[in-house]
């Protein structure tokens, strides 16, 4: 079995210990800081829009916020998709904040799922960031749509195991 850990576009995580063990207060504090102020401009399109439209229409408004706060971002980045020292495809952020975090929005009832938080979990390995958010507009308080997505690959590298789970991750609000 090939080692696929601890470069770009690794798979698996750190132990279940350590991953319920991250705490946002062990990440960089400019990167809160920044996600905090997506945070804010979401809650801000939120309060104006309501729920109900379509995802595109958030990202738009959201983009406006950004714009407006002086975030940087790059809307559609792509990043390429590593195994082994070969590029097998590309995957597309739906926002590149700051160069440093991964931001998905979404406009639908109900939870965010397994699989949302995978995908982001996913880019987040190619884009080598520790930071993901989705943004899920759909929902009627903004704070049951905000969900971190940790990379634990980036902040817990480890070379010797590999673990398909699912983790914990912080359903903020």
């Amino acid at each position: 079995m090939h080692n696929r850990q601890g470069g770009r576009g690794g798979s698996g995580g750190g132990g279940g210990g350590e991953r319920r063990g991250v705490q946002l207060s062990d990440l960089d504090p400019a990167l809160t800081e920044m996600s905090r102020k997506v945070i804010g401009c979401g809650i801000e399109v939120h309060k104006i829009l309501g729920p109900g439209y379509e995802a595109d229409v958030y990202l738009k408004a959201l983009c406006l916020e950004l714009d407006e706060e002086g975030v940087s971002y790059e809307r559609d980045h792509s990043f390429e998709i590593d195994f082994d020292g070969d590029i097998v495809g590309h995957t597309v952020a739906t926002l590149y904040v700051g160069g440093r975090f991964l931001v998905e929005v979404l406009a639908r009832v109900g939870e965010v799922g397994a699989g949302e938080r995978n995908r982001l979990r996913a880019q987040l390995r190619a884009a080598d960031c520790e930071l993901g958010l989705i943004v899920n507009f759909g929902e009627r308080r903004l704070k049951d749509g905000l969900v971190r997505v940790l990379n634990y690959d980036k902040l817990n590298p480890r070379d010797d195991e590999y673990e398909d789970d699912d983790g914990d991750e912080d359903n903020s609000g």
